[in-house]
């Protein structure tokens, strides 16, 4: 049985189409300050992401965590699905790009943005 190739798509460009499509959405929504912080926080992602392509697992899994915190809803107990919180997304991107050595991209994404503790592990600051 001759098989046919299959084209395999990287992970890295799964995880960009994932941003800019959940960035599609919010521009239907948000305005003013909220879409700057989205289409920010879609900026640094994207970057994580290539600037990561190459790098080891665990630094590929946590770009990858910090990509389906923005891109998610979390459900909540009414008949909604209510959306993360910009600001809570920001604090986790931020604590990536920190971790990886990507202060350059801090300084585009803190236009108001809080600052995140560096000595809290990702995965706590993910339960918050």
């Amino acid at each position: 049985m001759a098989g046919e190739p299959r084209h395999v798509e990287s992970g890295t460009d799964v995880l960009i189409r994932k941003v800019d499509s959940h960035l599609a959405t919010l521009r239907g929504g948000l305005h003013g300050p909220e879409l700057a912080l989205a289409e920010r926080l879609a900026h640094c992602l994207r970057e994580l992401v290539i600037s990561t392509a190459q790098a080891s697992a665990a630094d590929r899994g946590q770009v990858r965590v910090a990509v389906h915190y923005f891109v998610l809803r979390r459900e909540s107990r009414g008949r909604l699905l209510s959306m993360r919180s910009l600001a809570v997304a920001e604090r986790v991107v931020s604590k990536v790009a920190r971790q990886l050595g990507r202060a350059d991209l801090l300084a585009e994404l803190r236009k108001g943005g809080a600052d995140v503790d560096d000595a809290q592990p990702i995965r706590d600051a993910l339960l918050r």
